[in-house]
């Protein structure tokens, strides 16, 4: 049980650094968001977990599939913010993403990579 909570702690911790730099400086927040720390974390947790390295190799494989096609979505969110405000831009972005990655999906069946 100490385990789970302190994954928690960590990883809330991070995200709150990461939304308090922001606000100071949103250059530095954003690299510090770009940054893969929440898919790092995982990494560190399965293998704390004695998770198999199939396992953790496959976590960070499919990470990067699935990140591919969310990147549109920091694209859209900007361009949308000041024309619709921020909920409607944030539905409209995550609305976009889950289109994309439908379609990244379908379009890496052919090659032979399954994301579902």
């Amino acid at each position: 049980m100490y385990w789970i909570i302190t994954k928690y702690c960590i990883t809330a911790a991070l995200v709150v650094l990461v939304s308090e730099l922001a606000k100071r400086s949103d250059r530095l927040g954003g690299l510090i968001a770009a940054l893969p720390l929440v898919t790092v974390l995982s990494l560190v947790w399965l293998y704390l977990e004695k998770q198999s390295a199939t396992t953790i190799a496959n976590h960070a494989w499919y990470t990067f599939w699935y990140v591919v096609p969310t990147l549109p979505m920091f694209l859209i969110f900007p361009a949308l913010l000041p024309r619709i405000g921020f909920w409607l831009s944030l539905l409209a972005s995550a609305l976009f993403t889950v289109i994309c990655f439908a379609l990244f999906a379908m379009l890496l069946r052919r090659f032979g990579i399954s994301l579902w």
